[in-house]
This record gives structure tokens, C-alpha cells and sequence, in this order.
């Protein structure tokens, strides 16, 4: 038996180099073994041989130590790759052989014609070209003149008038079927027993009133069961008015359109802004309705003196602005001048530029003003409030307790329930309010 160490003077290691990178390669450049002599022992062991005897074997065994050393050297090197890609082909042909042809050169060399040609057959994916560049279309005739429509349909009119129809191979004979006719499927005879066997039994009574009613009668019991799909407008409001049935609009009459009716322009408002403002300062007693909607050249100045004017007036009660341009700078003198306002019911400011916030402003003024009733701001410069709008007013409104109707386009259904229950509640106050001064 013999014992062997083996003692190492470094680790060996092996790497693959990576492309395009440094790597280290380890080279084993000496390799020596020493071996040293060891302790000798003696080893008896006892067998039995083929008499039965006890025999002693002596064995003696000698160790030894055999030292390895290794140099390892370390080098470095760099290793690169060159990755081959497909060549790029058309048509199964290769086209790296063309990737040094200069394109202008060969185009320089072609003829207009053949430039022509060769545009046609190419579709530019250039936005900025003009669209008759950009297809194959080429208008050849010369250019008339500007464009003139009437002239245009007037062509196209007589062109069509002129030109002949195209002759029939069977000339049209009225009554004659020309061509398959269609007919329809036969139907399954199952089907017909199971329409045939529904009944529906509603009673002599009810089956003597429906035989013996009228067109008329049928047509108004329709109408009251919402049976729309079988009459008409006219049938249906006549029915709902008891103005009796159109003639000739029965079952089978045809169904006309209604003549819409025309109603004349308003006119426009000549009221005088300068004589109005002039009757609110000083406090006019006949002055009770201003209405000043739809003029368009109020100057912020005279604006500025009506709304200076308002709290000093006491008998002003409906006030309009509608559809006048009152921004927001004009609108926070209005809300300051309502808030001292003592005589004012109505007030109307639809159709203008007023921002949210400040509409929140103006709602918030009717607090301190406790006559206004009526208030409206729809259509302004923002369609949509927004919910944080929309809460703020409908808080507001909630502590309100003279307004009675508000004009405003709330989103939300939260906003919109709680705005017309409060509203209501007002409403019923005031009623029993009235009812208790008249006991």
C-alpha cells in the first residue's frame, strides 16, 4: 500500500476566450516531483493454512511523500470575432455588389422619358411632395383657367343630358317579369300547426268590442297601450288630443311628413346701454326689468359702471346679461355688486366667458343677497365644470335658503339630486309660508 500526497504550488484554469474581448489563458511551463523517503512498519497477520495450522505473515510496508510543483505562467491575448451575416438579396440575387454604385451618376445618365418611366413605377412615401407627384396619374392638357363649379356642373349636366343610353337587349314591357322571379321557401308545416294552435282567449266581451270598434277606436286604444310602430306622429298626438284621425291617415293611409312651422326672428334689442345705466343710478322707479341679452358692443367701462350703480338702485328686480361678453374680470364686480344688492330677484348671465371659479364666486355672492330667486349661468366658456366645481356649488346652493330655481348644467347625478331636493325644500317652505299669511 502506498500513501500519495499531492501538494500544489497554484490552480490551473481554463476559460473561453469571448468575442471581441480580453481574456486570460493560463500556459503550465514546469512540472518537477520530488519523492521522500518514509517511516517503514511491520504489519502481522494471522491465516489458517490448508492443515489447520496457524501461520504469522509479516508485512512491511514503507511510506513515502512525493511533492508536485507546478509553475503556471499567465498570459494575455485578444481574441476577436467577425459575425457573417446573410448578404441582402432580391429575387434570390445578391445585392452587395451594388452597394458601391453611386445612384445620382446612374440617374444623371438617364433621359427624361426614362425618368418618367421610372417614376411611375415608384411610389414616394414623401408627405411633403404634392399629391399629383406622388401617384402615377399625368394630367397632358393645359390648364384652362382658375376653377369656376357653376361652370363645372353645367358640363357635367349637359354631358350627361347628351350622351345616349345605352340600348336595352329586351325592351321594358309593363306587367312582364323579366328575368327569375323570386318565390319564397316553403314553410314548415310544423311551424304553421304550433301559430295556428296559439289562442288567446280574452273573453266574448272583449272579442264583441274589438270586432265591432272602428279604425279610429283601434288606432286610440293603440295609442294608449304604446303601440308606436303602428301608427304614425300625427295618428299618435291626435289620439293623445282627442282632435279625432286625420282623414286619409288610417291603417293604410301614407304616412306624410308634418310641415314644420316657422316662426319669426326675434327682433333685435335696441335698448340704450348708456340711458339704461344712466336710469340705475339714479334709482328710476320704473326701471323693474333690464334686459340687455345679445348686444355685442358693451365696452367694460359701461359695464363697470352698471354694476357700480346696482347697490344704490332699490327697485331693479330682473336683471339679463345674456350673450354680452362678460369675462371674468367684469363678473367679479358683478358678484361684488349683488352681494349689496336689496331688490334683486332675476338674474341672467347665460352665454358668456365666465370660468368655472368664478361662477362659484357668483353662487357664493347669493348668500349675502337673500332676494335673488333665480339664477342662471349655463353655456359659459368651459362646457364642463368638473366634479370639484360641481361639489362647491352644490354646497353652496345647500346653504341658500332664498333661491328657489338655479340654471346650470351639473354633470354628476349626486350634484344634480341634492341641488333640486334642496331646491325643492325651498320651495315648499315659501308655499307654507304664503299659506300661513293668507290664514
Amino acid at each position: 500500500m502506498s500513501d500519495i500526497e499531492d501538494v500544489f504550488g497554484g490552480s490551473a484554469e481554463e476559460t473561453k476566450p469571448e468575442p471581441d474581448a480580453q481574456s486570460k489563458t493560463s500556459v503550465v511551463t514546469e512540472h518537477t516531483e520530488e519523492v521522500i523517503p518514509g517511516e517503514t512498519e511491520k504489519m502481522v497477520t494471522e491465516t489458517i493454512d490448508e492443515d489447520g495450522d496457524v501461520v504469522e505473515e509479516t508485512t512491511e510496508v514503507t511510506r513515502k511523500t512525493v511533492k508536485r510543483t507546478m509553475k503556471i505562467t499567465e498570459t494575455s491575448a485578444t481574441t476577436k470575432t467577425t459575425t457573417l451575416t446573410t448578404p441582402a438579396k432580391l429575387y434570390g440575387k445578391d445585392l452587395s455588389e451594388y452597394d458601391d454604385v453611386d445612384v445620382e451618376s446612374l440617374l444623371a445618365q438617364l433621359s427624361p422619358e426614362e425618368i418618367t418611366i421610372l417614376a411611375k413605377e415608384v411610389d414616394p412615401d414623401d408627405n411633403f411632395l404634392p399629391p399629383d407627384q406622388r401617384n402615377s396619374y399625368e394630367c397632358t392638357k393645359e390648364a384652362t383657367g382658375p376653377l369656376n363649379r357653376k361652370q363645372l356642373i353645367e358640363h357635367i349636366n349637359k354631358q350627361a343630358i347628351e350622351t345616349p343610353d345605352q340600348p336595352e337587349f329586351e325592351p321594358f314591357v309593363q306587367g312582364k317579369v323579366r328575368g327569375k322571379k323570386w318565390v319564397p321557401p316553403p314553410r314548415d308545416a310544423r311551424d304553421i300547426e304550433a301559430e295556428e294552435q296559439i289562442a288567446i282567449d280574452m273573453g266574448e266581451e272583449y272579442e264583441h268590442a274589438l270586432n265591432d270598434a272602428t279604425q279610429e277606436e283601434i288606432i286610440d286604444l293603440a295609442a294608449i297601450l304604446g303601440f308606436h310602430s303602428m301608427m304614425n306622429q300625427d295618428q299618435y298626438h291626435a289620439s293623445l288630443l282627442n282632435k279625432g284621425q286625420p282623414v286619409g291617415l288610417g291603417w293604410d293611409g301614407i304616412t306624410k311628413s308634418t310641415q314644420q312651422k316657422l316662426f319669426p326672428m326675434d327682433p333685435p334689442n335696441n335698448t340704450d346701454v348708456e340711458e339704461s345705466i344712466k336710469r340705475v343710478k339714479d334709482d328710476d322707479s320704473k326701471l323693474i326689468d333690464l334686459n340687455l341679452n345679445n348686444i355685442k358692443n358693451i365696452s367694460d367701462e359701461k359695464l363697470e359702471q352698471l354694476f357700480a350703480a346696482l347697490p344704490q338702485n332699490e327697485h331693479l328686480e330682473v336683471l339679463s346679461l345674456t350673450n354680452v361678453g362678460l369675462t371674468d374680470k367684469t363678473a367679479l364686480l358683478l358678484a361684488a355688486a349683488i352681494e349689496k344688492s336689496k331688490t334683486l330677484r332675476v338674474l341672467n348671465v347665460e352665454t358668456n366667458f365666465i370660468s368655472p371659479p368664478v361662477i362659484v364666486k357668483l353662487v357664493q355672492a347669493l348668500l349675502k343677497c337673500h332676494t335673488i330667486e333665480e339664477f342662471r349661468a349655463s353655456n359659459q366658456r368651459s362646457a364642463v365644470l368638473g366634479n370639484k366645481i360641481e361639489m362647491e356649488i352644490t354646497d353652496l346652493v345647500e346653504k341658500n335658503s332664498s333661491l328657489l330655481r338655479l340654471g346650470l348644467h351639473l354633470e354628476f347625478n349626486d350634484a344634480r339630486h341634492r341641488v333640486a331636493a334642496h331646491l325643492q325644500r325651498n320651495i315648499d317652505r315659501i308655499r307654507v309660508k304664503r299659506l300661513n299669511q293668507r290664514k
